[in-house]
């Protein structure tokens, strides 16, 4: 029912990073998962803050600047994703393929935004 709901995108990618962290939080801290995990972190969590720098920008050329950024951290955050070990846990398996989701939207949502800002190219 959630997915019929229309939400403002600075809400949607906290809401992401927040669905990140927990999912990190059921997972096995192995020596590589560790690592990953950080990155994963990181990489939900600055695809928020970048979306609310954009819409703070000073101009159009920062604001496509925050888009990118948005966009190749969302493509991160699917690597990171991907690369977790979830154990053969299919509810992880399960969590792990909703997130790739998301995360797979919400990049075709920046890349439509930066389409947008150049009408032209």
């Amino acid at each position: 029912m959630d997915s019929f709901k229309k939400y403002d995108l600075e809400d949607r990618t906290l809401r992401f990073a927040k669905d990140i962290r927990l999912f990190v939080k059921q997972l096995l801290k192995t020596t590589s998962n560790i690592e990953d995990l950080k990155q994963l972190s990181r990489s939900s969590g600055s695809m928020a803050a970048n979306y609310i720098e954009a819409n703070e920008s000073i101009s159009k050329k920062d604001f496509i600047h925050r888009i990118k950024i948005c966009r190749k951290e969302s493509k991160e955050t699917i690597l990171w994703l991907k690369l977790v070990d979830v154990n053969n846990s299919f509810l992880l398996e399960g969590k792990r393929t909703e997130l790739i989701n998301e995360a797979t939207e919400l990049m075709k949502i920046f890349s439509s935004i930066m389409r947008k800002s150049f009408p032209n190219d």
